[in-house]
């Protein structure tokens, strides 16, 4: 059912796909140049870098929910243009204070922290805002060039706030970043969000109450929060061991070890490329499925590197990661947008964001078992875990659904200026 591009893309959503892009590589920057400066810049140690980044994913964790609650209460497209008009803010604070030579850590932390705030702010609410943009034949098209965009900040963002302040100082690389996010804003003036009916306001627990209920007690989404929560445990287990384990089971240096971690985002560039083909040409829950069946390969191929301690197998492992997971995240995206009434995107969308705290639970688990019994053991582990999250997908109804399903809830508004 080919359609033209303008139908399936509206020029709005073109807007939000640009000032997403922004978003993502303004974040992405400065989140690479942070612990970058605090070595450099203010001489900080292991430990405290530590805390760095313990202070830059914190609100993932606290301000998820809250988000949420917005997101279903006031304009998204206000939340993401305030969000990210805080990030920027905050961008220009610690950039004021490099140039001034005011900079500390404990500063470079708190600012960094609200900037993160509205990071979280701004990725809770743009699921929520697309299915007001596009019609829903165009979901699976439009989410894919969402991920796109975060794949390619993801890929080169990183690279590029380490060139700049490697390059040129501290002080450009967030001069970058902030510049970045006031066209994200500029872009978000631009977008016409139709009106939603208004819903009376309860107390937010009431809320918050029913939009875990809905996530928790649907056949499709419960799945696949458990299986996304369960994936981000196995892939941390394995983040937390590489590095040593690269080292000296599979003797690469750093410039090896980066090659090898760079797979993924190539892996991830790919797959968002195809996958608005894969997604017309397969059922979907078979998409679905593809991305933790996918991940369980990929970690058997790590795990083969025991075996045989071929650097080639650890990127192959790596591009798998990253080629069909970004299946998964779009199509359950697409999914969520599709079985969720409009009144509740906001929340459910925050709750997809809470399964992020897989990641320290990850962590940890990888510096305990890699403690007591060594890197290898962690691999295995993981083996497990993967296995476990591609079995809970698999005996889920999301694999079973051969389309798309219809779109649910209150009479949708589709822009199509």
């Amino acid at each position: 059912m080919p359609q033209n591009r303008k139908e399936q893309l509206p020029p709005t959503f073109n807007r939000l796909a640009w000032s997403n892009l922004a978003a993502q590589s303004a974040e992405q920057i400065a989140l690479a140049a942070a612990p970058i400066v605090a070595v450099l810049l203010l001489g900080v140690g292991e430990g405290e870098t530590g805390l760095l980044q313990t202070a830059l994913t914190l609100p993932f964790i606290l301000f998820a929910i809250p988000a949420g609650l917005l997101a279903d209460r006031i304009s998204r497209r206000w939340l993401m243009a305030g969000a990210e008009a805080l990030r920027a803010a905050a961008l220009l604070a610690i950039l004021a204070l490099i140039v001034f030579g005011h900079l500390t850590l404990s500063l470079l932390a708190l600012f960094g922290f609200v900037a993160v705030c509205g990071t979280v702010a701004y990725s809770v609410a743009a699921p929520s805002l697309v299915p007001s943009l596009v019609p829903p034949s165009s979901l699976p098209a439009a989410n894919a060039r969402i991920e796109l965009a975060r794949t390619v900040a993801f890929a080169s963002g990183p690279a590029l706030g380490g060139m700049l302040v490697g390059w040129t100082g501290a002080a450009p690389a967030f001069a970058v970043a902030t510049a970045l996010s006031i066209i994200a804003v500029l872009l978000l003036a631009g977008i016409f969000e139709p009106v939603r009916p208004t819903t009376p306001h309860r107390h937010p627990l009431q809320d918050i109450k029913e939009g875990a209920a809905f996530v928790f007690h649907h056949p499709l989404l419960r799945p696949v929060f458990i299986t996304q929560f369960v994936f981000g445990t196995a892939w941390f287990v394995i983040l937390a061991v590489y590095v040593p384990y690269a080292i000296r089971q599979l003797s690469l240096t750093a410039f090896g070890i980066g090659v090898t971690l760079s797979m993924y985002g190539v892996g991830m560039v790919i797959g968002a490329l195809l996958a608005t083909r894969v997604m017309q040409r397969l059922p979907f829950g078979t998409v679905v499925a593809l991305g933790p069946i996918t991940g369980f390969v990929a970690s058997v191929v790590m795990a083969l590197t025991i075996i045989f301690p071929m650097p080639s197998l650890a990127g192959l492992s790596y591009f798998l990661l990253g080629v069909g997971p970004i299946l998964w995240v779009i199509s359950t995206t697409t999914l969520r947008q599709a079985v969720t009434p409009p009144r509740l995107l906001g929340r459910v969308s925050a709750i997809n964001i809470l399964s992020y705290g897989a990641r320290p639970v990850g962590s940890a688990i990888g510096a305990l078992v890699g403690g007591l019994y060594g890197a290898e053991a962690c691999l295995c582990l993981a083996v497990v875990g993967f296995g476990a999250q591609a079995l809970i997908i698999l005996m889920s109804p999301a694999s079973g659904l051969t389309r798309q399903p219809d779109m649910v809830g209150e009479q949708r508004s589709i822009a199509n200026c």
